[in-house]
């Protein structure tokens, strides 16, 4: 039997696993998955975890639950070696070791894109995984409880202030939803005034939601400062040291909530630590098929997709473009992977990559939503539903769909639910004080 090893449990990495297991005979080849959580994150769903909208569980499928063929090893790699074909694990406990392949798929997806601005590192949260969606939520939901038993000035203004740095898709619908939850918190708060929680947008760019057109992306700017929002355009942050946020513009304020969500950057392991080509942005170099290498010059054996891999678009008219590194194009390359390297080890073509857009659709918080595919908009309650709508159907197993569904259902007739859990990041403390 032939090795697989599929380095990373996100989007492409999971379905190519998942998909592996239903094509192949089991005398066909042996599958391993290394990834150091044991969970895929269902990432459209982290803005509503913010919100209390969906059970933080219920964005994370779990590897061991559904990969019921595939061997997963909890750790991460940290060097592709292909020549030798070996890649070094590092797990969270005991020394690095390799693990041998045959065939490779590198899914490794990317990382949170930073910059070198002070106080960003001591102070902000990202929102790519599970729980940094968490503690975006029980930060509010804990800061809401200590404002209120302050008086007016700028310790509760601090308190009350959100800031989200980053106005792509991960970064508007965090903040929709995170200012829909602290509008409804707010009616639970006599002590507070519902003028007093401030949010701030920042982007450096002149226009934010860069996958939705001019008008449309100008019409989410406006819904959004008329609830009650302060969205800069071409504005980035020079300092965040101890959570006082210094703008390009000149203005500073103090946030309690800073959020970091301006895009991905290459993996660190595909970066730095393979022999396998990379293109100037880190990326793996990959063929139409996901083969890696080019044309004239194929890596065998070798095969990459998701964010981590230059996927040549060709479903785009611009010449050399690449697809983007999102949700959509990651699930559907997973899953063409596996159809391709099913055919590779039987001596079959392998069939090209190519995906034409379904359409842009964001979450702008409970009941608001925005929708387009191409001159088509659709705007507020019906592209909410439309949200919801195809993102249940996209997340996968039907364990996971009915378990979404419960919560959407109960919250249609209690509400969301507001019991901040922060003091789970410290659980010995009320041992240790006795409190």
């Amino acid at each position: 039997m032939r090795k697989i090893l599929v380095v990373g449990g996100g989007y492409a990495g999971f379905y190519t696993a998942w998909k592996l297991e239903k094509k192949l005979r089991r005398d066909e080849a042996e599958l391993i998955l290394v990834d150091p959580r044991p969970y895929m994150t269902y990432q459209p769903f982290l803005p509503e975890v913010t919100a209390g909208s969906v059970e933080a569980r219920h964005a994370a499928v779990s590897l061991r639950r559904h990969l019921r063929r595939t061997k997963v090893v909890a750790g991460r790699v940290t060097v592709i070696d292909h020549a030798r074909r070996a890649v070094t694990v590092r797990p969270a406990d005991g020394p690095e070791f390799e693990i041998g392949y045959d065939v490779i798929a590198v899914t490794a997806g990317a990382v949170t894109r930073k910059f070198p601005v002070p106080g960003i590192v001591e102070n902000a949260i990202g929102m790519k995984h599970i729980e940094e969606a968490v503690a975006i939520r029980d930060r509010l939901l804990t800061s809401f409880d200590r404002a209120a038993v302050l008086p007016p000035g700028p310790a509760r203004r601090r308190l009350l202030t959100v800031t989200f740095v980053g106005g792509g898709f991960s970064g508007v619908e965090g903040f929709g939803e995170v200012m829909s939850l602290a509008h409804a918190l707010v009616r639970r708060y006599p002590e507070l005034d519902p003028s007093e929680p401030k949010f701030h947008l920042v982007e450096a760019t002149g226009r934010i939601l860069p996958e939705v057109t001019g008008r449309p992306g100008r019409w989410v700017v406006r819904s959004l400062e008329k609830r009650g929002a302060t969205v800069h355009l071409n504005t980035t942050v020079k300092s965040a040291v101890d959570g006082h946020v210094v703008l390009s513009t000149g203005e500073e304020y103090d946030s309690g909530l800073i959020v970091w969500t301006t895009g991905n950057a290459a993996n660190p392991v595909v970066h730095k630590h393979t022999d396998l080509p990379i293109d100037q942005a880190g990326r793996i170099v990959v063929r139409p098929d996901l083969r890696i290498g080019t044309d004239s010059e194929p890596i065998p054996d070798a095969w990459a997709a998701g964010d981590d891999a230059a996927v040549p678009d060709l479903a785009s008219d611009v010449p050399g473009a690449l697809t983007v590194p999102n949700a959509q194009h990651a699930y559907r390359q997973g899953k063409l992977l596996a159809k391709n390297i099913a055919a590779s080890l039987r001596g079959r073509p392998a069939k090209n990559y190519v995906h034409h857009s379904l359409g842009a659709v964001a979450t702008l918080g409970l009941g608001r939503g925005i929708f387009q595919y191409r001159r088509l908009v659709i705007k507020g309650f019906p592209a909410w539903l439309m949200h919801r709508g195809y993102h249940v159907l996209a997340v996968p197993s039907w364990e996971r769909k009915i378990r979404v569904l419960a919560v959407w259902i109960t919250a249609v007739f209690h509400g969301r639910d507001i019991v901040s859990l922060a003091s789970v990041e410290h659980p010995r403390d009320a041992f240790v004080t006795g409190e």
